[in-house]
């Protein structure tokens, strides 16, 4: 099959009605207590907890929270005055499908990652630290 690992979406496909940062923490290796690495690129990874704007989102789906792999933790957009929460945007998301087995019977989830955190219609933050021929 042609189709392995997580599948790229794009934001407005997840967030059609938007979404509010609530705050971004490192994600810990349960077993070691070390940050955890995203397997693809090696760096270490963050969870960015999100609130869903869809004012028809109820339950898990209002609050998700997606993962970020960057050398260091992203940088959240400004606060805007006004809005109880920090309006947010991903960059190059994908969508990872899997079966939760935790509840009464198994359903279909789906784990949320991105390359960069931005604020709607803005300058992109919170990505990789730059290689070294882009720093000097």
């Amino acid at each position: 099959m042609a189709i392995q690992g997580a599948l790229p979406v794009a934001f407005a496909a997840v967030f059609p009605h938007g979404a509010f940062a609530l705050g971004v923490e490192a994600i810990t290796d349960f077993e070691t207590k070390r940050p955890q690495l995203d397997k693809d690129t090696g760096l270490p990874l963050w969870a960015v907890d999100v609130i869903d704007a869809d004012p028809e989102a109820r339950g898990k789906a209002k609050s998700v929270k997606v993962k970020v792999a960057a050398e260091v933790c992203p940088t959240l957009p400004d606060e805007v005055p006004g809005l109880p929460f920090r309006p947010i945007e991903f960059e190059a998301m994908a969508v990872m499908p899997y079966v939760d087995d935790n509840g009464r019977r198994p359903r279909v989830a789906y784990s949320l990652r991105a390359r960069g955190v931005k604020a709607p219609g803005g300058v992109a933050g919170g990505r990789r630290a730059p290689a070294a021929k882009d720093a000097a």
